[in-house]
């Protein structure tokens, strides 16, 4: 006999992390354990405003299906039952961990992975000043990757120009939030590629990308708002080259493993992010690093606290997790 549990987890963020759409001090998640006999399986989900999630309404749609987790749900059941988005990934990344818990079987290894390498991890320059924003990228500018937060309503070509000067070694990723322009996106774009950015990520709100067909476009564009699952997938062939995939997107790893086929069906390469979340909502992400062009899974590092156990991050690069936390 299964027995569900849901709660709602805070955990404190090291100081402010803000986007274009304002600033948090918290990480507030809804975890999901799922206990069969003496294996017990957990999952963490990320609730999501700009999505229409609400911390209470995501623990209730997870309540909700109480009898059919109890029950016996499997994965596949669950796709059907629940829609995309966080509070199915609560339960499908608690099923995943469950299933490894009962088998001995690692979830990659379910998953297809014969190796789980460690994988090195963007991390994240929160929206601010010019000088606020290069002074966080020189004290984090032995990182190889940085993911760099604009949007503003003015200054951003201020912010990518001094973010290179104080990170000149580092590979650099623009990040948007829907936050930029038909009117300013292309004097953007042209001032990332200037300055040597990899990738921008979701320049436009998601409701008017199809202007990225009329735009000179000189550096690679990453759908993240944009893209959910594979039923989002066929309307930005043309516009993207690169899709961010999110389990809180997906509503959980067995959607994010076929998003990723398609995907590079359909010729985009992959970033794998996440939400401000904690080791828990990483670890099941992790699966799909090896096949990613560049991965986004520094939610812990920008905690003041995480689970305890959590993942193990070296600098900037991140191992797999042990079976006590996932999978």
């Amino acid at each position: 006999m299964r027995q569900l549990t849901v709660s709602i987890d805070r955990f404190p963020i090291a100081g402010k992390f803000t986007i274009a759409r304002g600033s948090r001090t918290e990480a507030v998640v809804v975890t999901a354990t799922i206990r069969e006999g003496e294996a017990v399986g957990h999952g963490e989900c990320v609730p999501y405003p700009r999505y229409g999630e609400t911390v209470e309404g995501v623990a209730a749609a997870v309540e909700a299906v109480r009898p059919q987790i109890e029950a016996g749900l499997t994965r596949e059941a669950l796709q059907a039952l629940m829609p995309a988005g966080a509070a199915r990934n609560a339960v499908d990344c608690a099923l995943w961990d469950l299933d490894a818990k009962r088998s001995g079987i690692r979830a990659h290894v379910t998953a297809g992975l014969t190796r789980w390498p460690p994988a090195t991890t963007a991390y994240t320059i929160s929206l601010d000043t010019p000088e606020g924003m290069a002074e966080a990228a020189a004290k984090a500018s032995e990182r190889p990757i940085l993911k760099v937060k604009f949007g503003a309503p003015d200054g951003d070509i201020e912010r990518i120009r001094a973010v290179r000067r104080a990170a000149p070694q580092a590979t650099l990723i623009a990040d948007a939030n829907e936050g930029w322009t038909e009117e300013n996106i292309e004097r953007h774009l042209a001032a990332c590629a200037e300055e040597g950015y990899a990738l921008v990520e979701q320049p436009l709100p998601a409701k008017t990308d199809g202007a990225l067909s009329r735009v000179s476009r000189p550096i690679p564009i990453l759908a993240d708002e944009s893209v959910h699952d594979r039923a989002s997938l066929d309307r930005l062939v043309g516009l993207y080259d690169v899709v961010n995939i999110k389990l809180d997107k997906t509503g959980g790893l067995t959607e994010a493993l076929a998003l990723a086929d398609a995907a590079e069906a359909r010729g985009f390469s992959l970033m794998i992010g996440c939400m401000v979340g904690t080791s828990l909502a990483m670890a099941p992400a992790l699966v799909l690093a090896p096949r990613a062009r560049f991965v986004d899974l520094d939610g812990p590092l920008l905690l003041a606290r995480d689970r305890e156990p959590g993942l193990r991050y070296e600098g900037s690069l991140v191992y797999p997790p042990e079976p006590a936390l996932w999978g």
